[in-house]
């Protein structure tokens, strides 16, 4: 009697512990899988991605409604600093940068601006925030340029300011360590990112949005 009993409770022993560990060695499988997943799949993105992504769903829309390029825009955050890629070609079809690169902001007739100053003002010198559409292209002073056209309030006097979008060889093709030169108001790029940005405009059956914000 007393050795069936032991035989009994070493059965129910012997079948917790098998089914213990048939549960529980899948389930931290798929635990762990899980968590390696989901971390390579969804990088934290930066402060300043999640407010490009922002900007780049409203200037999808506005491309929609006003028929305007739907499959990329160029946009350029002025709140970063100069030293920085802060003038970004942006998928709007994959929702991410395809490219970016350096660009100046106005010295306001100063020479040299400390922080920022924006003004749509004739002959001000400054940056002018607001969104543009882009242009015809022609041979100027600085080489290839293209015609920028104000969409708003705050910078509707861009064409009749010569505010164009340019090249000069003060912009360095990639990040330095401290502030790149300043222009009279012209959003203008290093020589090589302008070739990438023509790429992209001369390609365009439509017209391509670029939007200055801060």
């Amino acid at each position: 009697m007393k050795q069936t009993a032991i035989i009994l409770l070493f059965v129910f022993i012997t079948a917790i512990a098998l089914a213990w560990l048939c549960y529980y060695k899948p389930l931290k499988s798929m635990s762990s899988l899980h968590l390696f997943k989901r971390e390579d799949t969804y990088p934290v993105p930066s402060k300043t991605f999640l407010k490009l992504q922002a900007k780049a769903a409203k200037a999808k829309s506005f491309a929609r409604d006003k028929n305007f390029n739907t499959n990329f825009c160029f946009l350029i955050d002025m709140s970063l600093p100069s030293y920085q890629n802060r003038f970004f070609i942006y998928d709007l079809i994959k929702d991410s940068t395809k490219n970016s690169g350096l660009v100046t902001h106005g010295r306001c007739n100063e020479d040299w601006l400390e922080g920022r100053k924006y003004s749509n003002t004739p002959g001000c010198g400054c940056t002018s925030i607001g969104r543009y559409k882009i242009g015809s292209y022609y041979q100027g002073r600085f080489g290839l340029a293209f015609k920028l056209y104000g969409l708003d309030k705050s910078n509707d006097n861009a064409f009749k300011r010569f505010v164009v979008l340019h090249s000069h060889s003060c912009v360095p093709e990639t990040e330095v360590n401290s502030d790149v030169c300043q222009s009279d108001g012209c959003p203008m790029v290093s020589p090589g990112f302008l070739k990438a940005l023509e790429a992209e405009i001369k390609k365009s059956a439509k017209p391509v949005l670029l939007w200055i914000y801060n």
